[in-house]
């Protein structure tokens, strides 16, 4: 089957891109060393849920060496099924609210603490693109939740960014900004 791309690229476009891939790929192993040397003076341990990304957090912090000191697992869940099986997501939070939503990354969230026991959860959720996207939801739109344990009870943050650009920068940048909210723990 041949793809048809919804315009055609230019040579200048063609050329730009190995160069912003670089530069993500730098921006991101730079932040997954931040990331592993602040879980490690932590003493705590990272797991992931991923659904947008498609494991593209877990494969970041793993690029490490030594991230097994702090890395405990990965979740990807691309399918509601999966999110279900895998991590407690409930049926009916996904009929309700959908997939790419709040309420769905903070059970994905609390569900990869639980099932890992690691220390820290991200989860993300998005509509990478090229299609898929609604008035409501549209491409771009990424939900993250990070989790925290704290004692026996966990501290969540959520949050919904939307980023422009195709399918890899969409993605990109919600590792980066995935990695970046586990830098920035609440107060425990």
């Amino acid at each position: 089957m041949t793809q048809v791309l919804s315009k055609p690229l230019r040579l200048h476009e063609l050329r730009a891109a190995p160069a912003r891939a670089a530069a993500m790929s730098r921006e991101l192993a730079s932040l997954a060393s931040r990331v592993g040397r602040h879980l490690q003076r932590r003493g705590w341990r990272l797991s992931t849920a991923e659904s947008c990304t498609g494991g593209w957090i877990a494969k970041t912090v793993t690029d490490i060496a030594g991230s097994s000191q702090w890395f405990e697992a990965a979740y990807v869940t691309y399918s509601n099924a999966a999110k279900q099986t895998m991590l407690g997501v409930r049926a009916r939070t996904l009929q309700r609210s959908g997939a790419v939503s709040e309420a769905v990354v903070r059970e994905m969230a609390k569900g990869a603490l639980a099932a890992s026991g690691a220390h820290v959860a991200v989860a993300v959720s998005g509509i990478a693109g090229p299609g898929g996207g609604t008035r409501e939801k549209p491409v771009g739109l990424v939900w993250f939740c990070w989790a925290w344990r704290r004692g026996r009870s966990v501290v969540l943050r959520a949050q919904r960014r939307r980023f422009r650009g195709d399918r890899a920068a969409v993605r990109g940048r919600s590792v980066a900004n995935a990695l970046r909210g586990v830098l920035s723990p609440p107060h425990l």
